[in-house]
């Protein structure tokens, strides 16, 4: 009996002992091609303001996305004086290589969390395996992973991105939003982990081009 009330008591404390995803229906008849309008559309040269915090470390600079000929994508962090933090390339079909991070940041743990970040910001995944879901008010567009999914969150309509979510079975690890989109390409993007610290902020810099 005693037993069984302390199992009680963790399950209430912990929130842990059901699911936050339990309220999920499929929604029958529902494109999941239609969440590739948020999709963005990152160009020769796009300059984003960004501060990333992990764990005790905080690093502040410029992150550049870079649409490479062969339809890779360029992923460079470095501060002001062109020190990299890290350089990352996902391939058309989604290879990820690392070509550099820092030894503070070389570590396996945050290279794949930096990985999957970053494809869940690229958007990357197939609508044709997506399952798309009703529930909360919203629709979850969902990518099965070897280990929980990803959740591309909108309203019932498709018409406007929620957020980004990666869940395990129970409860969401990762938020992303990306806001206030401009000619397909978001203006701000904001990456939040539950486990432990490592965020990451970024603001577009338009850059001045001149003849």
């Amino acid at each position: 009996m005693k037993y069984l009330l302390l199992i009680s008591l963790l399950c209430f404390g912990l929130t842990s002992c059901h699911s936050e995803y339990r309220a999920l229906k499929p929604a029958a008849g529902r494109d999941a091609a239609c969440i590739q309008a948020f999709k963005p559309q990152f160009g020769e040269r796009t300059l984003y303001n960004t501060q990333v915090d992990v764990l005790n470390n905080h690093f502040s600079g410029l992150l550049f996305y870079k649409r490479m000929p062969d339809s890779s994508m360029r992923i460079v962090f470095a501060n002001e004086m062109g020190f990299k933090f890290f350089d990352f390339e996902f391939s058309k079909d989604g290879r990820f290589t690392k070509y550099y991070i820092i030894p503070k940041m070389d570590k396996k743990a945050v290279i794949k969390t930096l990985q999957k970040d970053f494809s869940m910001i690229l958007m990357q995944q197939n609508p044709s395996f997506a399952t798309v879901y009703e529930g909360y008010g919203k629709l979850y567009t969902a990518f099965n992973l070897t280990k929980g999914r990803i959740y591309y969150i909108t309203d019932t309509a498709c018409q406007s991105l929620e957020k980004v979510q990666n869940g395990s079975k129970r409860k969401p690890v990762v938020d992303i939003w990306m806001k206030d989109y401009k000619n397909g390409v978001p203006d701000s993007i904001f990456i939040q982990h539950k486990k432990f610290k490592f965020n990451i902020s970024s603001q577009r810099v338009q850059e001045n081009v001149s003849k």
